[in-house]
C-alpha cells in the first residue's frame, strides 16, 4: 500500500556511543557502538529508527548511509513499509521510522497498529564477553543475581571458561554464543560436558556456510541459528538443522521483517530468540514487540553503553520495561509530542 506523501522528508545521521567496557566476541573487540539514525517527518510528526551496520554482512557506515539515500526518494514520494524490498540495516532503520511515524500520525501505538498485545516487562540476558577464565568468572560473579547469562566464546578454552562462569554464577541459566567459531568435532566432543554444566543453548556454533553438517546432529543442547538466519525465507532451510532462530531487526530488515520471521519460525516448530546489536534503546524499542512471546530475550545492548540515549528504556537489573512513547512507538498524545514548531 502506498501512503500519500504530505511534506515527507527522510534524513539519516551517524552516531558513536562509547561502551562502558570493551566488548569482545569471536570476530574481534570493540570499544564503541556505531549506529545510524533515520528520521522521517511528515505533517509535523517525526518517526525514528536506528540500525547498526555490520561488517559480517558486508555493511559499513558509508554503505548503509548510501542504501538509505537510495531508498529515501521512494519513501519521500509515499512508499510504505511493504513497498520496500530487501533486508539489512538500512531497511531496518527506515522500516522502524515508518512504523513510528505512521503510529504518531494515526494517534495510536505501534503495537495497536500491528495488532499485537500491549508490551509488558521482559527479562533479558546479560552478555559476558570473551576474556580469560578468571576474568569471566569475575564477570559472572558480579552478575550472579541475573537470571540469564549469555556467554561469548571462541574456539579456545571452551570448557575452562564455562566452568569458570558456572563457578561465578552457580544459579544462573546459561546460554552460549560461539559466533561461528567452532567445528563440528568440537561441538560433538563437548556437548555432553556443557549440558552437565547446565548450559541450555548454543547459538551459531558452526560457520553459516557449513551448518548443513547440523542436519540430524544429536546434540544434547538446543541449537540456535543467528548468522545463518536473516529473514522468513531462511526458515525452511534451517528447520532440519536448528531448534531455534535468533531474530535481529538489523538482519530481518526491521520490525516488519522480524514479525514475519517470528511467525514463519513458529509455523515450522522452531523456538524464537530475539537479539540485538550493541546499540541504544531506540533500537531495542521495536525489538521488544517481537520479543514479547520469545523463548529467549537478548536485548541488553544499552546496558553495554557508557550512557544510553536520553529517555531510554528503563532496566531494573535484567528486567527491561516497555519504552515511553516519547522514545518510539506512537501513542495517544503523539500529535502533541512533536509539534511542527519543535521540528
Amino acid at each position: 500500500m502506498t501512503i500519500p506523501a504530505q511534506r515527507r522528508t527522510v534524513s539519516a545521521r551517524h552516531e558513536t556511543w562509547p561502551l562502558a567496557r570493551p566488548f569482545r566476541i569471536a570476530r574481534g573487540a570493540k570499544s564503541e557502538a556505531r549506529v545510524i539514525v533515520v528520521e522521517i517527518r511528515q505533517d509535523g510528526m517525526r518517526g525514528r529508527g536506528e540500525c547498526v551496520p555490520y561488517a559480517r554482512y558486508g555493511e559499513t557506515t558509508e554503505s548503509v548511509l548510501a542504501d538509505i539515500a537510495r531508498l529515501a526518494g521512494a519513501v519521500e514520494e509515499g512508499a510504505g513499509r511493504h513497498d520496500l524490498q530487501g533486508a539489512g540495516a538500512a531497511r531496518n532503520a527506515i522500516d522502524c521510522a515508518l512504523w513510528d511515524l505512521e503510529a504518531r500520525l494515526a494517534g495510536r501505538t505501534v503495537w495497536q497498529s500491528a495488532g499485537l498485545r500491549e508490551p509488558s516487562p521482559l527479562v533479558t540476558a546479560w552478555t559476558i564477553s570473551i576474556d580469560s577464565p578468571e576474568a569471566m568468572m569475575r564477570a559472572a560473579a558480579d552478575n550472579r543475581s541475573r537470571p540469564l547469562l549469555k556467554v561469548k566464546l571462541d574456539a579456545e578454552c571452551i570448557m575452562e571458561r564455562m566452568r569458570a562462569v558456572r563457578d561465578g554464577a552457580p544459579g544462573a541459566r546459561l546460554v552460549i554464543d560461539a559466533n561461528e567459531a567452532w567445528t563440528m568435532d568440537q561441538l560433538l566432543h563437548i556437548g555432553d560436558d556443557l549440558a552437565g554444566l547446565g548450559v541450555e543453548m548454543i547459538e551459531q556454533p558452526l560457520p553459516a556456510d557449513k551448518d548443513e553438517a547440523l542436519a540430524g546432529c544429536r546434540c544434547p543442547l538446543v541449537l540456535c541459528a543467528d548468522e545463518s538466519c536473516h529473514t522468513a525465507a531462511d526458515v525452511d532451510r534451517l528447520a532440519g538443522r536448528y531448534d531455534m532462530v535468533n531474530i535481529k531487526l538489523d538482519k530481518a530488515g526491521g520490525l516488519t521483517g522480524a514479525l514475519a520471521l517470528s511467525h514463519a519460525a513458529r509455523e515450522r516448530g522452531l523456538r524464537v530468540m530475539v537479539g540485538c546489536m550493541v546499540s541504544t534503546s531506540l533500537a531495542m524499542a521495536p525489538a521488544m514487540l517481537v520479543a514479547d512471546d520469545a523463548d529467549i530475550v537478548d536485548l541488553d545492548g544499552p546496558l553495554m553503553l557508557h550512557v544510553d540515549r536520553e529517555g531510554g528504556i528503563r532496566y531494573d537489573g535484567s528486567v527491561m520495561h516497555p519504552p515511553h512513547v516519547s522514545l518510539w512507538g506512537g501513542g495517544e498524545f503523539a500529535r502533541q509530542w512533536t509539534p511542527a514548531a519543535a521540528l
